[in-house]
């Protein structure tokens, strides 16, 4: 390996410390804010020295995947990204445009994100019905297939009737399933309990940072 320039060291210092906090690999644009450089298309330069000298790898058909060579790194798991879910008012699924058996996209996690989970997938989140909870419009939520859930988990919910998906907090009542946002702006929504099916249980939420 050549001598690293000043700048290259600051970006390496910031995956690993990124890596270290997160569990999981920065993008682009992450660096570019976390380091201060001007634009993506510089940080791209840099990664592409740095990969060409044998500092990292990276995998172009996987999101997130810039590796530091010669560390010791967590085991990784590849979880496809189905689509998105609606927090806030339920949006119809599935659809080109939200869940489907194709992946969008694999994100590569570390074990310790996906806690050793089977049947892991995710979904990003549109709205802010969630907010409450730490999960905002445009962040990606890890989701454990489930066909059950506890009163109080935060789940994906299929309503049968009006072929809509929606993320929300469940409580049974009876004779109804109260579907109940994280957010004291909006009302719970209550619907029969054959019409509700779960589809998923949240296990993790992977947020977008600011202006990301």
């Amino acid at each position: 390996m050549s001598t690293i320039s000043g700048t290259r060291l600051r970006i390496l210092n910031f995956i690993r410390d990124f890596v270290d906090d997160r569990g999981y690999s920065p993008t682009v644009r992450d660096i570019v804010k976390g380091c201060s450089i001007s634009t993506p298309s510089v940080v791209q330069h840099h990664l592409d020295k740095l990969e060409k000298e044998g500092y990292i790898r990276r995998d172009p058909q996987v999101f997130r995947s810039i590796r530091l060579v010669g560390n010791e790194e967590p085991a990784t798991v590849g979880v496809p990204l189905l689509g998105t879910i609606a927090a806030g008012e339920p949006i119809p699924v599935p659809t080109p445009d939200t869940w489907t058996t194709v992946p969008e996209e694999t994100l590569e996690l570390t074990k310790e994100m996906t806690q050793g989970r089977e049947s892991i997938y995710a979904l990003k989140v549109k709205g802010t019905s969630m907010i409450d909870a730490l999960i905002d419009d445009g962040d990606i939520v890890l989701m454990q297939q489930a066909r059950t859930a506890d009163d109080g988990d935060m789940v994906a919910i299929w309503l049968k009737e009006e072929r809509e998906v929606t993320l929300k907090r469940v409580y049974r009542e009876p004779g109804r399933v109260c579907l109940k946002p994280a957010n004291k702006l909006m009302a719970p929504i209550y619907h029969r309990p054959e019409n509700v099916e779960i589809q998923g249980k949240v296990v993790g939420v992977l947020r977008r940072l600011e202006g990301g």
